[in-house]
């Protein structure tokens, strides 16, 4: 009886230690799957926090390209000019956004316009223009506003600007400073010159736009002018012509004028120098006459009697003379007896 009770109030001990150990059990089981969970919501809450903060710092983030600028507007009015490259921030979308420029040099054709010259010509030009947006916050914004930062319609304006410029610029120049086969003629550096001049300043206050270059890209005659200028270039060739001929003249009647005044002074020369000889023979002449007289009067009388007659009588001369008369009595008396003759021994 005892043995029965004492095992069956063990049992019963025994149960209710594990009634108790399992409830026990049950109530660690429940510190086990409800203390944990609060950390890993959290942590999870931190994460998605963290990275709603990286998009949104991202949306704020803006970089700024070599050769762009970026333009920050407020519920689209521009604020604020970024021209320096790399990061920078602005405040999220909408009440910020970043819009880039291009400030890279861009070019733009007039296309052929037909316009006229000071002396009443037509021509026909095509010019260039390099440009770029100015790079300053100021020229920056003022492109925003004016084309809307669209480079097309900047474009657009420009032609018009030059196409203008290129009616009142040609109106001051003639076709010869533009066409011409003399190259120190052309004024064509003068002209681009101008035309730059024209819309540089409009542009740029207008629509912040840096005008770097103006140039002709083409430069052709219609018909009528095309014959007018071939005219204009004929008669000039044919006043070079004169010019060069008249010239050939002047210059052919100085060497004339020069030769014969070379010649008259050679002539001079020698007719001094003959003048000269002459009157220096005639003084060895009479030298020799004076010593044949002095050696033989009447050798001497009849020789130069010989000399008259060979001076007056030609093969064709027929004369009635005295022959008693000298120089013709020697052709009647004969040579007088030479003293030297008469002295002599007789062979």
């Amino acid at each position: 009886m005892s043995d029965s009770q004492h095992t069956q109030t063990h049992g019963h001990d025994h149960g209710a230690h594990d009634g108790h150990h399992h409830g026990g059990g049950h109530h660690h089981h429940h510190h086990q799957h409800s203390g944990p969970a609060a950390p890993k919501f959290w942590r999870r809450a931190t994460v998605a926090v963290v990275l709603v903060a990286l998009i949104a710092a991202s949306a704020c983030l803006v970089q700024v390209r070599s050769g762009e600028a970026m333009v920050i507007t407020r519920f689209g009015d521009p604020v604020r000019v970024l021209l320096r490259p790399g990061l920078a921030w602005h405040l999220p979308v909408p009440l910020e956004t970043a819009i880039p420029v291009d400030l890279r040099i861009r070019t733009t054709s007039s296309g052929l316009q037909d316009v006229g010259t000071r002396d009443g010509l037509r021509i026909i030009v095509q010019a260039y223009t390099v440009w770029q947006v100015k790079n300053d916050p100021q020229h920056v914004q003022r492109f925003i506003r004016a084309v809307q930062n669209q480079p097309d319609l900047a474009a657009a304006q420009i032609r018009t600007f030059i196409g203008s410029a290129l009616e009142t610029t040609t109106s001051g120049f003639a076709l010869a400073d533009l066409v011409n086969t003399d190259a120190s003629k052309i004024r064509l550096s003068g002209f681009e010159q101008h035309l730059h001049d024209q819309i540089a300043r409009q542009l740029l206050d207008s629509y912040g736009i840096e005008l770097v270059q103006v140039g002709v890209e083409r430069l052709t005659l219609p018909s009528v002018t095309l014959d007018a200028t071939v005219d204009r270039m004929r008669a000039e060739r044919e006043t070079i012509a004169t010019q060069r001929s008249a010239e050939g003249k002047r210059q052919a009647a100085e060497i004339r004028s020069a030769a014969e005044r070379d010649a008259r002074v050679i002539k001079a020369d020698a007719s001094v120098n003959a003048a000269n000889i002459e009157a220096q023979a005639q003084v060895q002449s009479a030298a020799i006459y004076a010593k044949a007289w002095a050696g033989n009067p009447r050798l001497y009388d009849l020789l130069r009697s010989l000399d008259t007659l060979n001076s007056v009588i030609t093969p064709g001369t027929q004369l009635v003379l005295r022959t008693d008369a000298a120089p013709f009595r020697q052709l009647v008396e004969g040579p007088p007896a030479l003293p030297a003759a008469a002295d002599g021994p007789h062979p």
